[in-house]
């Protein structure tokens, strides 16, 4: 399974489920929407759900998945 790695303005760091490509879509795609848009993620490996504020990104990489 692949998975992208996110380090978040908080410092935190979280392994998503999926490519990097596909992870990086989403991300965009809320940004270009309205104000408050999350993009919604299944954590790697125990499949959470969760939703994540673009704007609160800081880099994107191919995870180790």
């Amino acid at each position: 399974m692949a998975t992208t790695t996110l380090l978040l303005a908080t410092g935190e760091v979280l392994e998503l489920r999926g490519e990097l490509e596909e992870v990086a879509k989403r991300l965009e795609n809320a940004a270009r929407s309205s104000a408050g848009t999350l993009a919604w993620f299944e954590q790697a490996p125990d499949g959470e759900r969760f939703g994540i504020n673009p704007g609160h990104v800081v880099t994107i990489r191919r995870g180790l998945g």
